[in-house]
């Protein structure tokens, strides 16, 4: 049988994690409880039913096949876990008043190689009147996308229209078409052309770049958690104002908050531009690897050191419209379409380096996750508030995750927790910079 192997970049997340920079996705999902007992009744549930999710019951193993064709040196693939028990990845936690602060120590812990990496904790609360899931996903078993999909299948089901069914598509053989080897090989020349260029536009973005010593830090292990929510429709009315699109809003808003945040905590703003790497989806329908992470990027200064807030805005909107016009596949922010151009054995050898880089390449991760519109229940319970959460990389102290829903836009803050102390902070300083953005766009 042959084997269901990593794509390129889910390789690369599974080979540069680290035990102190564990690359799992999280989201800590907050639930209104209709009883005290509602939190256990939703581990019972989850456990259940991850039991008849079959992307729940894949592992990843090693796969070393030099007598295969092709040859398999240092890859990796998905399986079936033949031992899957859905209670050694569903787990009910004592009673918390603080459910950002117990994820935070979730956080930190690796998943578990052996077997399926996710996992989901059920935290109660004190009080009755709700409580949280944290969903832990390895970054090699799902992106953004496939990991929310997971987890929605976990929930209780939704009464939707049934899809259009898609044509099928024509067999595939197992060698090409040899009238189209010469466009294949052109393509082929092509990327590594472009390889080429992403690697230079990388070392060039790097020189003169200017960021602060709170986003730095040395590697502690620990992890810190904060959440904010904010109305949808005050993004929208500054969007209407000043132009542009709901996202650069919302990157001009981390902007915004680190300026104050940093000169609160006396690190002069002055003269700070952080590069922040937004990441892009290149997922497209019917891929050879529907479950890989397809991902590119744009690379842009943050307007920290800017005293104006729309010159803020107006300096992220210009720089995401250049990244635009020049596409996912160009720029420095590219720099994950390189993951394409290396062999297994290249990621296997090389990922520890790698993973050590990322600070030579961004300075902060600003990443937007999509998520339903509609309303998630679980037990009978909705869901009424949802935090994305984003790995953190070897030398930096904070990434930046955001979604919307329902109404509402959910900024989701992990931070290094000895670097940064003082997250909630932070959190504040962006709920503040949206109030900014409001007055200096008028009446």
């Amino acid at each position: 049988m042959t084997p269901d192997l990593l794509a390129p970049l889910d390789l690369a997340f599974w080979n540069i994690e680290s035990a102190q920079h564990p690359m799992h996705l999280g989201a800590l999902g907050v639930f209104s409880a209709h009883s005290p007992t509602a939190g256990a009744h939703a581990a019972e549930l989850l456990a259940v039913r991850a039991a008849g999710v079959p992307g729940l019951r894949m592992r990843i193993r090693d796969v070393w096949q030099p007598l295969a064709f092709p040859p398999h040196f240092g890859s990796a693939a998905r399986e079936p876990a033949p031992d899957f028990e859905p209670l050694d990845h569903v787990r009910l936690h004592a009673p918390t008043a603080d459910f950002p602060a117990a994820a935070g120590r979730l956080m930190e812990r690796p998943l578990q190689r052996g077997r399926p990496p996710w996992e989901a904790h059920v935290l109660p609360g004190e009080d009755g009147t709700s409580f949280a899931v944290f969903f832990k996903f390895h970054h090699a078993l799902a992106d953004g996308l496939r990991a929310l999909m997971l987890a929605a299948a976990l929930m209780d089901p939704l009464d939707l229209p049934e899809p259009r069914p898609r044509p099928a598509e024509p067999p595939r053989g197992l060698l090409p078409d040899v009238r189209k080897l010469p466009d294949l090989v052109r393509g082929t020349l092509s990327d590594l052309g472009r390889a080429l260029d992403i690697g230079s536009s990388v070392a060039r973005a790097s020189l003169g770049a200017r960021s602060s010593p709170a986003l730095t830090s040395q590697p502690t292990g620990t992890r810190r958690i904060a959440g904010v929510a904010l109305d949808l429709d005050d993004v929208h009315r500054v969007r209407k104002s000043v132009g542009g699109t709901v996202n650069d809003v919302l990157i001009a808003v981390v902007a915004g908050a680190l300026r104050n945040w940093l000169d609160e905590r006396g690190d002069s703003s002055e003269g700070v531009a952080p590069r922040a790497l937004i990441p892009v989806s290149r997922r497209r329908p019917r891929t050879a690897h529907p479950q890989g992470n397809r991902l590119s990027g744009y690379l842009i200064r943050l307007p920290v050191d800017d005293p104006d807030p729309l010159g803020r805005l107006r300096s992220v909107r210009t720089a995401m419209d250049a990244n635009k016009d020049a596409g996912p596949n160009r720029g420095a922010g590219a720099v994950a379409l390189l993951a394409d151009h290396v062999p297994p054995l290249g990621h296997r050898l090389g990922g520890p380096v790698v993973g050590q880089a990322a600070r030579l390449l961004f300075d902060i991760l600003v990443t937007s996750v999509p998520l339903p519109s509609l309303g998630l229940k679980l037990g009978g319970c909705p869901l009424t508030e949802v935090y994305p959460l984003a790995p953190l990389a070897r030398g930096q102290a904070l990434a930046v995750a955001v979604s919307t829903y329902r109404g509402r836009v959910h900024y989701g803050l992990v931070a290094d927790a000895q670097a940064v102390p003082d997250l909630n902070r932070l959190a504040r300083a962006l709920t503040e910079e949206v109030e900014t953005l409001i007055i200096a766009c008028g009446p």
